[in-house]
């Protein structure tokens, strides 16, 4: 009896080992052998070119003027381009404008030193950029795949490299524009006649306008108390809120705050969400400012376009 189980374990050990051997034990093995086809490395040419490519993205547009006359005149927005991966195929990236970020997929001419890159073109606002190098910049069109779909369906781009630094240091220029333009209110004037001492009532638009205070709190550096923000205009909590999420590259939709942060020669738009690259001091003071915003009211003046 001894001998007839010695006989079967050893009969069972030799069935493992054959097993093993034909890769029959697990899937492990043939698992590893699909990863490791799966994962050719495809090698990346031109990394030198790697990088964010930012500046101006103008086309004409039929335009509404105050008076509610239109007419055609160009209209110029910034635009971004992310260059990711080059391959000898394939270019990999992403633009954006206007706070829309699009992937990109081209081609890389090395005898032109040219770009033709598509966004993917299940947008309206998809087309195809066809850009030529020249050192540091990119000139060239951008035309929309749908022409029906946009305003501007050929834009022309010069764009330049830029280096996207985070620098809690950052902050709006002393001599920048803060009138928010975007977002006129009306009012209920009265005037009276001089002659006939007859008052009438009229109605103006007036906007919204910052005060220096956005000069002077820097919500990525120092820990804001209510004392700090308590007085201040409602355009001014949302201009410091705001230059923590410009410091790290957020893509802003808002006009109102591309406005305010293209006036700058740091603000580079990178992603359309930077929460996880705030710090505990910068997410402290986002809640606070919002708090605070609820409540806040605005200044308005009037300004001349």
């Amino acid at each position: 009896m001894k001998i007839l189980k010695l006989t079967l374990i050893s009969l069972f050990t030799i069935s493992l080992i054959a097993c093993k051997k034909d890769g029959k034990e697990t899937g492990s093995s043939k698992d590893s052998l699909v990863a490791k086809k799966d994962s050719v490395v495809v090698p990346e040419v031109h990394q030198e070119l790697y990088g964010i490519y930012m500046g101006d993205f103008a086309g004409k547009e039929m335009i509404t003027s105050e008076d509610g006359e239109e007419y055609e005149g160009e209209v110029n927005k910034k635009l971004a381009l992310k260059i990711n991966r080059i391959t000898k195929d394939s270019v990999y990236g992403q633009s954006i404008v206007n706070g829309n970020q699009r992937p990109f997929r081209g081609i890389f001419n090395e005898d032109s030193k040219s770009f033709t890159l598509d966004e993917p073109g299940n947008d309206k606002t998809d087309g195809r950029f066809e850009v030529k190098l020249a050192g540091d910049s990119l000139t060239g069109k951008w035309s929309v795949f749908n022409k029906k779909a946009v305003k501007s369906p050929l834009k022309t781009l010069k764009l330049t490299k830029k280096q996207f630094v985070y620098n809690p240091n950052f902050m709006l220029d002393e001599d920048s524009n803060l009138v928010d333009w975007e977002n006129p209110k009306d009012f209920v004037e009265k005037y009276t006649d001089q002659e006939t001492g007859k008052t009438e009532k009229y109605t103006t638009q007036k906007n919204r306008v910052a005060s220096d205070a956005i000069f002077k709190l820097n919500a990525s550096k120092q820990k804001l108390t209510e004392k700090d923000i308590k007085n201040l205009r409602k355009l001014d909590l949302e201009i410091i809120k705001n230059s923590v999420f410009a410091r790290h590259g957020y893509a802003f939709k808002k006009q109102t705050y591309r406005n305010f942060f293209e006036q700058t020669d740091w603000y580079i738009p990178v992603s359309n969400n930077v929460d996880k690259d705030l710090s505990p001091m910068e997410k402290d003071n986002v809640a606070l400012l919002n708090r605070f915003v609820k409540y806040a009211e605005d200044k308005y003046d009037s300004f001349g376009r």
